[in-house]
């Protein structure tokens, strides 16, 4: 038997593309020793899973610092809620929110930061405090302003889908067939963000995991993720508290980490680049552990 029929029967996942996302100032986010961790920041009032917990600017700043001494790689900095019949937030008030933490930890920290949210004049006001990533749940549709300010700032950008709105996202998710019609959603936004003059190597995808989607729906797209690396782009996944779990496992919001670390070993085993949690020192080690399963014998050890 050949050596790498053998390699191929002993690693039940598959092998995380080498894909990488360009920032403006020249880094790259690169996932391939394991995947990168960004760690959620709510400065919201009512958020799902955390709601009011880091609403004051202290305590937001504080959380950052946290995450990012717990190995977050990625910071996303969020202040308005996309939960399920959510409303919209003003972007002054997302403004007065967001702004102030990330300027403040963009000054502590080189921990790069995401900027959450689907409004282009938030997102230029985070781009000019200091964060180096939006995260559009919108891909880029609810404001015609912000592929032009993605492709003019060069910056990468998350893109998400999402069937519906917010407000309407689970009142009767359909699908003919919920992982090729996401994929191909994907590409379709894809291919909008390059006419925009996005570069494709600035592109992250989500397949949006609670947003629009039953049960089901959720699982299947877990069940089958690796089918997204057909889009030859970063594959970000945020499974991290959601409904999904709950419902498994007749968990409340706050009861939810072991079902979120289940996911995320799911994910790292499926070859995800990105993955999107709260609670960043248990994913950390979760994934690291599927790491070395994954190189057995070769395994020699944390890096100094």
């Amino acid at each position: 038997m050949s050596a790498e029929k053998t390699e191929q029967q002993s690693v039940p996942w598959i092998k995380r593309p080498d894909v990488a996302v360009e920032l403006a100032d020249g880094r790259r986010l690169e996932a391939a020793g394991r995947p990168l961790l960004m760690g959620i920041i709510n400065v919201t009032p009512d958020s799902f899973s955390d709601g009011g917990r880091y609403y004051d600017h202290d305590a937001a700043v504080e959380r950052g610092l946290q995450l990012a001494r717990d190995g977050a790689d990625i910071l996303d900095i969020g202040g308005e809620s996309t939960r399920p019949g959510s409303t919209v937030v003003p972007p002054d008030e997302e403004k007065q929110r967001v702004l102030p933490v990330v300027e403040d930890l963009a000054a502590e920290t080189d921990v790069p930061i995401s900027i959450d949210t689907r409004k282009a004049t938030v997102a230029e006001d985070a781009l000019d405090a200091g964060a180096h990533i939006v995260n559009d749940v919108s891909a880029l549709r609810f404001d015609i302003e912000m592929a032009p300010l993605v492709a003019d700032r060069g910056v990468p950008v998350c893109l998400m889908h999402m069937q519906g709105t917010p407000q309407t996202m689970q009142d009767n998710p359909t699908y003919d067939e919920v992982v090729s019609d996401v994929c191909d959603w994907l590409a379709g936004r894809m291919e909008v963000a390059a006419d925009a003059g996005i570069g494709e190597d600035r592109i992250i995808i989500d397949p949006g995991f609670g947003f629009g989607k039953t049960v089901g729906h959720n699982l299947e797209l877990m069940r089958r993720l690796h089918e997204f690396h057909d889009l030859g782009r970063p594959l970000l996944v945020g499974t991290s508290r959601k409904s999904m779990i709950g419902a498994v496992l007749g968990a409340g919001t706050d009861e939810r980490l072991s079902g979120t670390l289940a996911t995320v070993c799911c994910a790292a085993m499926s070859g995800a680049h990105i993955l999107r949690v709260h609670d960043v020192a248990p994913a950390r080690q979760a994934v690291e552990m599927c790491e070395a399963v994954r190189l057995g014998e070769r395994y020699t050890g944390r890096k100094p």
